[in-house]
């Protein structure tokens, strides 16, 4: 696979980025594109491995063809490469835009530090690919006569929606918001994902056959046993979207809020919508000017840290309870799997001060409005230390701590004591499902995603909507040709 040389004789090279000078002054994505050539080359890093790890249970949740795209790449394939991609991944291009890379860690030359360039080639083999025009509608060949609800457009509903038309399934993707993509919209921001990359597959899906119905909230505008009794089959792809609960004192002062409000309120507004969502309503939050203090060390807070900064805050502090991981791991005892080290988003690098093994004890106010956040260092049992207690500044904080499972309003409230829930291992209430054939405790209902398996990346969402849908066909059909 690629060049047999190719890992001793090309350095890895990745996107490079705009500087943070210049990158924070707006709301576009601001990776450098990397030439034709360069791409090769880095395709040709991969190695013959002899156990690629890169795409197995360790390695790429999807099961992408790692070796075998990069080895067509190399040798300048494209074509046979997007087909090879698109085999066991239908939006390339998000994930090669927001996914954290698994694969990479996976990726033999991990040992050494020098991975191959996964992610970079697989964003600039789908980019190349719309580029070219090799991504176009493929509409099934012949129609079951069958019809499917899909409820939730975010990359579960969208992958496993493109897959059961395909199948030749008459497909409908009702969705509460009034444009599609779920939280990967509305909730991502564009500095990470401009949303015309979601608008082009929307169209694709749509030259395939596939109906959306934007601002139907079911469970509220349209009840599920309308659906149910309506459609063959009925999918929940509603994601995992409750915020967990922080339980710090002061949560309720003017200032205080929620994540996900204050990054929907501003992908909304870059693209042109009015600020106020369905799921999401809340007074305008800016933070233009602002002291602000994000609480979480995840995505979500990540994306609260670059976001204050393009609106011109005066200081972002981020609080992390867990203690600062070291900047190298043992590859002998955690490779090929995920290391715990320490990282830094491209957000983060913009400015932010990051304090780690800190405690928020309390939002502090006056006159009903936060001015500052109390904190204690905490133990190696996350325990405030006495005598080691701060308060910082703020004038605007962000609880960015996950979520605890799929909204109650709407499917949930309609179908409660009726179809089954479970908590996981991380406290959350998820639809209870099984990964074999995705089917709820309700007959026609299956569910896939968050709202499945928990809070989880965009390319599990799209491999739960795959295997959700040949889930689906199978039970309509009786057998299914869909890969699982």
């Amino acid at each position: 696979m690629g060049k047999v040389t190719g890992f001793l004789e090309i350095d890895r090279q990745v996107h490079k980025y705009q500087p943070a000078s210049d990158r924070i002054r707006h709301f576009r994505e601001f990776t450098l594109p990397m030439s034709d050539s360069e791409v090769e080359k880095q395709a040709a890093r991969c190695m013959d491995c002899g156990i690629p790890y890169c795409h197995g249970p360790t390695g790429c949740p999807v099961h992408n063809q790692i070796p075998d795209w990069n080895d067509l790449v190399y040798n300048g394939e494209w074509e046979t490469a997007i087909r090879n991609l698109h085999s066991t991944n239908n939006f390339p291009e998000f994930t090669g835009r927001i996914c954290p890379a698994p694969c990479e860690e996976a990726c033999t030359l991990n040992l050494e530090d020098i991975p191959v360039a996964i992610k970079t080639v697989e964003q600039a083999l789908a980019d190349k690919a719309y580029e070219i025009g090799y991504i176009r509608p493929y509409p099934p060949l012949m129609k079951t006569g069958k019809r499917v609800a899909i409820i939730g457009s975010g990359p579960a509903g969208m992958a496993a929606a493109q897959q059961l038309g395909r199948a030749g399934h008459e497909v409908h993707v009702y969705e509460r918001e009034s444009r599609p993509g779920g939280l990967m919209r509305y909730g991502i921001p564009d500095f990470k994902i401009e949303k015309h990359f979601i608008d082009r597959r929307i169209e694709q899906m749509q030259g395939e056959g596939v109906t959306f119905f934007c601002g139907v909230n079911i469970g509220v505008d349209k009840s599920v046993e309308s659906l149910l009794s309506g459609y063959d089959a009925v999918l929940y792809c509603g994601g995992s979207e409750t915020p967990r609960a922080a339980g710090i004192p002061g949560a309720d002062l003017d200032g205080v809020h929620d994540a996900m409000p204050y990054l929907v309120q501003q992908n909304r507004r870059v693209g042109g919508e009015d600020i106020q969502s369905v799921a999401w309503a809340a007074p305008e939050i800016r933070a233009n000017g602002q002291h602000v203090v994000v609480v979480g060390g995840g995505d979500t807070a990540s994306d609260c840290v670059g976001t204050a900064f393009r609106q011109g805050a005066v200081r972002v502090t981020q609080l992390d309870i867990r203690p600062q991981p070291p900047e190298k791991e043992d590859k002998l005892s955690v490779w090929p799997y995920w290391a715990t080290k320490m990282r830094t988003s491209s957000s983060q690098a913009e400015g932010a001060k990051r304090e780690f093994q800190v405690a928020t004890l309390e939002f502090m106010g006056e006159d009903g409005k936060l001015i500052g956040v109390k904190c204690c260092e905490v133990d190696e049992r996350r325990k405030p230390i006495a005598g080691k207690e701060f308060i910082i500044r703020a004038d605007l904080a962000f609880i960015a701590i996950g979520f605890a499972g799929p909204f109650r309003q709407g499917v949930l409230s309609e179908l409660d004591g009726r179809m089954k829930t479970m908590i996981d291992n991380r406290r959350s209430t998820n639809v209870a499902a099984s990964e074999r054939d995705y089917r709820t405790s309700i007959d026609g209902l299956f569910a896939a995603g968050d709202a499945r398996r928990g809070q989880s990346l965009v390319v599990w969402a799209i491999r739960e909507g795959r295997q959700a849908a040949r889930a689906i066909d199978e039970a309509l059909m009786g057998a299914s040709l869909l890969p699982r």
